[in-house]
């Protein structure tokens, strides 16, 4: 899921920074003070400093409030979860694959927090047909005109004032657009049986708005039930427990609150195969011996996880292999990861990915980020966690250090390509980002993932190693489930825990969180396991060696995409040399995507023409960002190929999710 971003223009927001959880006896605290203390922040990090006096910024804060639709908790919603919020929705649906729509009722329970007198919730391009109470009663609302990307305010005005404490039930009647930006409807030649067609959701970061009118923010939790209906021989999916079906419809149930970027569903003419007591793997028939086979081990790493984080709290844990166009490596939805074809290796190489899924069930859905200003708490979490859990597996203890240090080294090589990438200066590349008129898709890269794990392992070894700071992090886990949290309630638990610990008074907090470029500590990785890498590396700079398969046949698939990701980072090999290494290395035959995908790039390196259809038929064939995109920007930067990169753009786009076409535009820069 490492996507990278694009450099956007900076706004500033003018509301508070903290906030606190949403109960009855814990409101948010509106203050001037709080919005001078959050303009004293922009001037601080931002530098571009305002020369107002106080009377003229509270002025201009009055102002911007009137006009600011946006929700203060979350620049990225309209929602006012903090007037009432969510707690439960029950979904009945209709799927509809003729016109592409889902449609049908969602009714939303809601408990005010303070008297109200309306609810305001996001939506995207949904036709509302009514809303009403749960008596009957109608409702009027108003629907405000769309906002690009961030869809629209929906405000229904109550019947009746509601108090505080108060439960609140409406039920919204709608269907949603054929465009929606959540959803992708494939026709059955982009499907393996070509036959049925297929319907897959992704709704991270906020495009559940264009599933149903919600407050689609991750400080909001609610747990739901859905009664979903679709045509025979169809499979219907959720991101839920699975209860009672028949032939056309399928029930489902999820008792463990869950932000909406969470909710997804899944349709299609699946089968299945056991995977262990709690998990199963669904796929098409023509991919599910493959995944079944692949995918084998996840009850052992759901073991290994709870070893670490303590029990797994989702009761189910299945697995869902995609279509292609999936534009992710997997996606953390409970009780049902989505994963990517492209982790069909055949030899199990690609296993990080479903224990990085697994750990999602506490680090992102447990414990949730409470707007994605602080993803870093939910990706860098997990990524510190997938590596500590995958070296575990491993019953040598050396062997074990060994493998977690290489796999840090590897992400350390992947964040330094992309703070190069965005620019060292780029506020995108902090930890804590600010995203006033910035999209979540246009913040999303390694950055939060690589610099947010390489910090914990930071703090872990400054505080004591892992027989310390395991017991941290179950206390954090334990504190925070099932709460959405920013980074000063993870820096204040920290403090707290550590609070006899003098290694506290070392840690430069300001530069960790709020500073761009590369991280200012490395940890002392042990390098054993690149020192092979870097002998061949000074072998193929020598243009007089020979190559001989013996060179890596020792070598992990971890240490072959070790070493082209160093050979992508240097000079270019001369075409002739590079076809040769790859021959012989049998690297241009993998069937190990992220092997083939670096190989495909440093043939864009060498400007070698005769690999160029190879290159066109990979990103044609699947639609993994994490691939796509950087070979985008190659080819872009290959000027002799950059207008034959857009027009293959151009004829595949309606073959790709939304998230995957609208990055690709800026990344060709087809769009701002």
């Amino acid at each position: 899921m490492s996507v990278i971003g694009k450099v956007i223009t900076r706004h500033y927001r003018t509301w508070p920074v903290r906030y606190q959880a949403f109960t009855k006896n814990s409101r948010l605290n509106y203050t001037i003070s709080s919005r001078l203390k959050r303009i004293s922040y922009f001037q601080h990090h931002f530098s571009n400093p305002f020369s107002l006096t106080k009377t003229q910024q509270l002025c201009t804060i009055n102002r911007e409030i009137e006009a600011m639709a946006l929700s203060p908790l979350d620049p990225s919603s309209y929602s006012r979860p903090e007037l009432a919020i969510v707690k439960h929705v029950n979904l009945k649906l209709n799927v509809d694959f003729e016109n592409k729509q889902l449609s049908g009722i969602a009714e939303l329970t809601i408990n005010a927090l303070e008297n109200i007198n309306e609810l305001i919730l996001d939506s995207s391009n949904i036709t509302i047909e009514s809303i009403e109470t749960d008596d009957g009663k109608s409702l009027e609302y108003k629907l405000d005109d769309p906002v690009p990307n961030y869809g629209s305010k929906l405000t229904i005005p109550l019947a009746e004032p509601a108090t505080v404490d108060q439960k609140i039930k409406i039920r919204i009647k709608y269907k949603t657009s054929p465009t929606a930006t959540a959803l992708q409807w494939l026709d059955a030649k982009q499907t393996s049986g070509k036959k049925y067609p297929y319907m897959f959701s992704q709704c991270q970061p906020i495009h559940a708005r264009s599933i149903l009118p919600c407050q689609d923010s991750p400080a909001v939790k609610f747990t739901y039930n859905a009664e979903v209906t679709a045509p025979e021989p169809f499979t219907v999916l959720m991101s839920a427990i699975r209860d009672d079906s028949n032939s056309s419809t399928f029930t489902f149930r999820q008792p463990v609150p869950i932000p909406s970027y969470l909710l997804a569903i899944a349709v299609g003419v699946l089968e299945s195969r056991e995977l262990g007591p709690r998990s199963h793997v669904w796929s098409e028939k023509e991919e599910i011996e493959r995944s079944a086979w692949e995918f084998a081990d996840t009850e052992k790493y759901l073991q290994a996880a709870e070893k670490l984080c303590g029990p797994y709290q989702w009761s189910q844990y299945d697995l869902l292999v995609l279509p292609p166009s999936f534009p992710y490596g997997g996606m953390e939805n409970p009780c049902l990861t989505f994963v990517t074809p492209t982790l069909l290796a055949g030899d199990r190489s690609q296993a990080d990915v479903i224990v990085h899924e697994i750990m999602h069930s506490w680090t992102g859905n447990l414990v949730t980020n409470r707007n994605f200003e602080h993803f870093w708490l939910n990706e860098g979490f997990t990524v510190f966690l997938e590596r500590k859990v995958g070296a575990s597996l491993i019953q040598d203890r050396e062997e074990a250090k060994r493998s977690r240090d290489f796999s840090s080294l590897l992400g350390l090589q992947e964040l330094d390509e992309t703070v190069h990438q965005l620019g060292v200066e780029n506020g995108l590349t902090r930890l804590v980002v600010n995203l006033t008129n910035v999209h979540p898709d246009d913040a999303f890269s390694s950055i939060p993932y690589e610099k947010g794990s390489l910090f914990l392992r930071y703090l872990e070894d400054l505080f004591g190693g892992p027989e310390v700071f395991d017991d941290f992090l179950r206390s954090y886990l334990n504190k925070f489930q099932r709460q959405s949290i920013d980074t000063d309630q993870f820096k204040a638990h920290l403090f707290e825990y550590f609070k006899d610990n003098e290694a506290l008074k070392n840690v430069d907090w300001e530069t960790w969180l709020h500073k761009s470029g590369m991280p200012p500590v490395i940890p002392a990785y042990d390098t054993s396991m690149t020192k092979a890498v870097t002998n061949l590396l000074a072998k193929i700079r020598d243009a007089n060696t020979t190559f001989d398969y013996n060179d890596i046949i020792t070598f992990t698939p971890q240490q072959i995409i070790n070493f082209l990701q160093d050979l992508i980072d240097g000079e270019a090999l001369p075409v002739d040399r590079l076809q040769k290494m790859g021959d012989t290395y049998k690297v241009a035959a993998s069937k190990n995507t992220e092997i083939t995908y670096r190989w495909l790039r440093l043939c864009i390196k060498s400007r070698d023409e005769s690999k160029l259809n190879d290159v066109f038929q990979f990103v044609n064939n699947q639609g993994r960002m994490k691939y796509v995109r950087p070979i985008y920007r190659d080819l872009y930067a290959w000027e002799a190929m950059r207008q034959r990169a857009i027009d293959n753009f151009l004829q595949n786009e309606q073959y790709m999710m939304h998230v995957s076409a609208y990055t690709l535009k800026k990344d060709l820069h087809l769009s701002e």
